[in-house]
């Protein structure tokens, strides 16, 4: 029997049970798969919340590393025992386990020099970084970027990365340890938002200029200020939504703050294509591995311990990357 969490209605983190479930067989497409440490993102709190509707009874999760275990009918991408990860959205709901079926398109082989967990610590996070620094600008040595939540497990990924390539980063943050984090990742400046204005701080930066790309993960609260923060002609990327969803705006606020460019990219439409999906991760694990990254992994929690993993999650309590060990 496999332990996992379940949530049987939508609500707070006390809606999430650990239950035992018999894993079965697998179907068709399918395997068996024994996790070795299990990915917590901010975004399973909106499959928990109602936020992104799911049908219930339903599990928890949607990104895990480990060891297959056996495999259906038609599969041929995996073998019996090869160490995987994956990362998904609905069709991988149910990572909260430490066993589960779980379908094999999304599987991806991990290298020996990648552990669980820093796989599931990174699998998510390190393809939307390999996206945005591969897919999203033409960077160039001498570019700025104004990341958001620089502390988080995304922003630390990218930090690293842009110094790689020679960009100049300034982070925002919550917090003098989340700064130190950082800084220590590779960002430029940090600018505590609880305090400081941060577009005022992103102009003295740039000597009046403003950055080239903002990443804001944030969304209604940091919307204004990160078109504030951009130079003419600059590119707002709109990753996520932590403090609520951005209200409808007049597109022609982009044209009088500068002509700027505005997308909201999405981790399914880069990794659809299961040869741009292996050249992302290629691309992350080679980073990983070589040792030009490193996975920060902020916190450890126990399966039985996903109520309060959420908690910290909508509080801002973590830094890094945030994962269940099996």
């Amino acid at each position: 029997m496999a332990q996992v969490i379940r949530m049987h209605q939508t609500g707070g983190p006390e809606v999430l049970q650990l239950e035992t479930a018999d894993v079965g067989m697998p179907g068709p497409g399918q395997v068996r798969l024994r996790h070795g440490a299990v990915g917590l993102n901010y975004a399973d709190t909106y499959f928990r919340n109602g936020t992104y509707p799911i049908p219930l009874p339903n599990g928890m999760g949607v990104e895990g590393a480990g060891t297959v275990l056996e495999v259906g009918e038609g599969v041929t991408n995996v073998r019996v025992g090869d160490r995987v990860t994956y990362t998904g959205f609905v069709n991988t709901l149910g990572a909260y386990s430490d066993e589960r079926l779980v379908p094999a398109d999304p599987l991806i082989l991990l290298p020996e020099a990648i552990s669980f967990e820093t796989a599931a610590a990174m699998t998510m996070r390190g393809l939307t970084s390999a996206y945005l620094m591969r897919r999203i600008y033409a960077w160039k040595s001498g570019d700025t970027l104004l990341l958001h939540a620089a502390a988080g497990g995304v922003g630390l990924i990218v930090a690293q990365w842009a110094r790689h390539l020679g960009i100049t980063v300034i982070g925002t943050v919550s917090s003098e340890a989340k700064a130190a984090l950082a800084r220590a990742h590779g960002v430029t400046h940090t600018i505590n938002y609880s305090h400081e204005n941060v577009a005022q701080r992103v102009k003295a930066l740039t000597n009046g200029r403003g950055v080239d790309v903002v990443f804001d993960s944030v969304g209604r609260d940091t919307f204004m200020t990160s078109l504030d923060s951009l130079r003419s002609r600059g590119l707002m990327v709109c990753l996520g939504t932590a403090s609520g969803t951005i209200e409808g705006f007049n597109p022609n606020l982009l044209a009088m703050k500068g002509s700027l460019f505005m997308t909201r990219p999405a981790l399914a439409n880069y990794i659809a294509d299961p040869v741009e999906k292996a050249d992302l991760a290629s691309e992350i694990f080679g980073h990983v591995a070589a040792g030009r990254i490193h996975i920060e992994i902020g916190q450890r929690y126990a399966l039985a311990d996903a109520v309060q993993a959420h908690r910290d999650l909508e509080a801002r309590k973590t830094m890094g990357s945030s994962i269940l060990v099996v």
